[in-house]
């Protein structure tokens, strides 16, 4: 995937979510809602999985240099997603009624050849992890 152009970032943004997404769908997850946005923050792919629903928080790094994506999510970016995930079930009337797990997808060009790997951690933290 090519780097984005100026002004591009967003557009290169969605074209990752939409490649994560694909990624989980093959993993035989369902989609549910993408880019769920509040004054808490946002979620990336909210996804059910086996009775439990899902929110994945989507990351990006060109080089694991500094680390690989997964570890870019630290306690002020968990307890974000936290709080944006417990204002979405509410909203959504489904509070307490499933299981729910924070997985993190991160994503990376191979640098053999260019194509985009996946590591993709399941359950990498959970509600009341700080």
């Amino acid at each position: 995937m090519a780097k984005p152009a100026r002004g591009g970032k967003r557009a290169f943004g969605e074209a990752l979510e939409n490649e994560a997404a694909n990624f989980l769908l093959r993993q035989g997850l369902t989609l549910v809602c993408r880019n769920f946005q509040c004054k808490l923050g946002e979620i990336d792919l909210v996804m059910h999985n086996e009775g439990t629903l899902v929110f994945v928080e989507v990351r990006f790094r060109r080089s694991s240099t500094y680390g690989n994506a997964a570890e870019t999510v630290d306690w002020r970016k968990r307890r974000k997603l936290q709080r944006t995930a417990q204002f979405y079930l509410q909203r959504s009337g489904i509070a307490n009624r499933l299981p729910c797990r924070f997985d993190v997808l991160g994503i990376a060009p191979d640098s053999s050849n260019g194509s985009l790997q996946f590591d993709w951690i399941r359950a990498a933290f959970t509600m009341t992890d700080s």
